[in-house]
C-alpha cells in the first residue's frame, strides 16, 4: 500500500500519479488529491482518500465504484466537462491540428440512454467490473431512460423464461413504440419457451423480443424516428445512446450540408441522419450493415415529403467508395465504428466536387487521425463540437465541419 499524489485525469478516466518515474492509474481517484491505494504494476486500487478535491462530488448510484460502466459521477460537472473538451483538443493537437475551434461539450445525456446490454449471470442482471470480467450485480442504473427503470427484472425474466444456464447477454432498446429486447446468440428455443417468454412480455409490455435476430414475440412494432420518417430497426442493431445525443449531433450535421442538393451518408445505419437530410436533398446512403439498410430502405418507402434516397449495402472499411463513384456528390457526413475511416476520408479528399465534409466519432485518436487525411487533402477543419451522450463515462462523441 502507496500514497500517491494524483496529477491528472487519463483519457480513460483514472487518475495519473507518478512513481519511480513512470505513471499509476488509479481508477475513481480525482486531480489533486492524495490517495493510498494498492499498487500493481502501473495500475493502483483506490483504497482511500487522505485528501479529496474539491470539486469531489457525491455520487448518484449505489453500485457507483463496484460497476464498471461509469468512472466519473464523483467529478463536478464544470471539471468534468472541461475534460472532455480537451480529450478532443489534445488529440488534434497530437496531429498537429492547433488552430481548431473546438467549442465547450455539449450536454446530451437528456432523458438517460435508452439501450443497454446486461449480462444475466445465476438468476442476476449487471454489468463487469472495472477492467474486469468479474460479474456486478445492479438492481438500478440512473443513467438509463425511465423505461429501462426495470431493466434488470426484464433481463432476468427473459433468460429464466428460455431456461438458459450459462451467462446471457441480453440487449435492450427504448424505442418510441416500447422496449425492443434482442437475446444474444442464442438459438431457436422452441414452442414452449416461446410461450414463456410471451408471458414476460406481456408482464413487462415489451414491444418485441428477438433471439439471434429471430423474431419471439412482437407485441408492438418497435420504431424510431428520424426526419418525420418511422424506423423499426433490426434486432440488437446500432441507435445513438441517447435520442438527446441523435438531436444534438443532427442539429450540427443538417445545418452544415444545407444548400448541398445531393449528399452522402456513409456508415449510415439505418439512417438516423440519411432521413433528415433526405428533406432538403438527395441522399446516398451506405452501409455494411444489412439488416439497417432494409430498415431504411422500409422507412423510406412509408415516409413522405422526402427527396430520393438511395440505400446500399457496401463495406466501406474494406472497399471504400472511391472519388469516381462520389462524382456529383456535393456535401458528405461518415460517421464510422470507434476505428474510424482513414481510407474513406482519402476518398473524400480525392473526390473533388465535395465541398463540405461532416465526420461525426466516438473516438478522438481516431477522429483526429481521419480529421488529418482531410486537411492533407485540401480541407479545412473549421470547427469541432464535442458531445457528451456517455455521461459519467470517458467515451465522447465529436462532430468536426470541414469545407474547401
Amino acid at each position: 500500500m502507496v500514497e500517491l499524489v494524483i496529477e491528472a485525469m487519463g483519457a480513460r478516466g483514472e487518475g495519473i500519479a507518478r512513481r519511480d518515474g513512470g505513471p499509476v492509474y488509479v481508477a475513481y481517484a480525482l486531480p489533486g488529491e492524495r490517495v493510498r491505494a494498492d499498487v500493481k504494476g502501473d495500475r493502483g486500487r483506490l483504497e482511500e482518500v487522505l485528501d479529496a478535491a474539491p470539486d469531489r462530488v457525491m455520487p448518484e448510484c449505489p453500485h457507483f465504484g463496484t460497476c464498471g460502466g461509469c468512472l466519473l459521477q464523483h467529478w463536478s460537472q464544470p471539471s468534468y466537462a472541461q475534460w472532455k473538451q480537451h480529450l478532443v483538443v489534445d488529440a488534434l493537437s497530437r496531429k498537429g491540428l492547433t488552430d481548431v475551434e473546438v467549442a465547450p461539450l455539449v450536454d446530451a445525456h437528456g432523458a438517460g440512454r435508452r439501450r443497454v446490454t446486461l449480462t444475466v449471470v445465476g438468476g442476476r442482471a449487471g454489468f463487469s467490473a472495472h477492467r474486469s470480467h468479474d460479474h456486478v450485480p445492479v438492481v438500478t442504473c440512473p443513467v438509463l431512460v425511465p423505461q429501462l427503470a426495470q431493466a434488470s427484472k426484464i433481463a432476468v425474466g427473459l433468460v429464466q423464461a428460455l431456461r438458459l444456464k450459462k451467462p446471457q447477454r441480453v440487449h435492450l432498446l427504448a424505442s418510441d413504440s416500447g422496449l425492443d429486447c434482442e437475446l444474444v446468440g442464442v438459438d431457436d428455443p422452441g414452442l414452449d419457451a416461446r410461450a414463456r417468454v410471451a408471458g414476460v412480455a406481456e408482464e413487462f409490455g415489451l414491444a418485441r423480443v428477438t433471439a439471434s435476430g429471430d423474431m419471439l414475440i412482437e407485441r408492438a412494432r418497435p420504431v424510431l424516428s428520424a426526419g418525420g420518417a418511422l424506423v423499426t430497426p433490426p434486432p440488437g442493431g446500432f441507435a445513438q445512446a441517447t435520442a438527446a445525443g441523435e438531436d444534438a449531433l443532427a442539429s450540427i450535421v443538417i445545418p452544415a450540408l444545407a444548400g448541398h442538393s445531393v449528399v452522402a451518408d456513409l456508415f449510415c445505419g439505418w439512417g438516423a441522419f440519411g432521413l433528415r437530410l433526405a428533406k432538403a436533398s438527395r441522399v446516398l446512403a451506405v452501409d455494411s450493415d444489412r439488416p439497417a439498410i432494409a430498415a431504411l430502405e422500409a422507412a423510406t418507402r412509408s415516409a413522405t415529403g422526402l427527396k430520393p434516397l438511395i440505400a446500399r449495402a457496401h463495406d466501406l472499411m474494406r472497399d471504400p467508395l472511391t472519388a469516381p463513384e462520389l462524382k456529383g456528390i456535393t456535401g458528405a457526413v461518415f460517421d464510422p465504428p470507434r476505428a474510424g475511416a482513414a481510407a474513406q476520408a482519402a476518398e473524400l479528399a480525392a473526390a473533388h466536387t465535395i465541398r463540405t465534409v461532416v465526420a461525426v466519432s466516438c473516438d478522438a485518436a481516431t477522429f483526429a487521425r481521419d480529421a488529418n487525411v482531410l486537411v492533407k487533402g485540401g480541407f479545412r477543419l473549421e470547427r469541432v463540437v464535442p458531445v457528451d451522450q456517455f455521461k459519467y463515462a470517458a467515451h465522447v462523441e465529436m462532430v468536426g465541419i470541414f469545407s474547401r
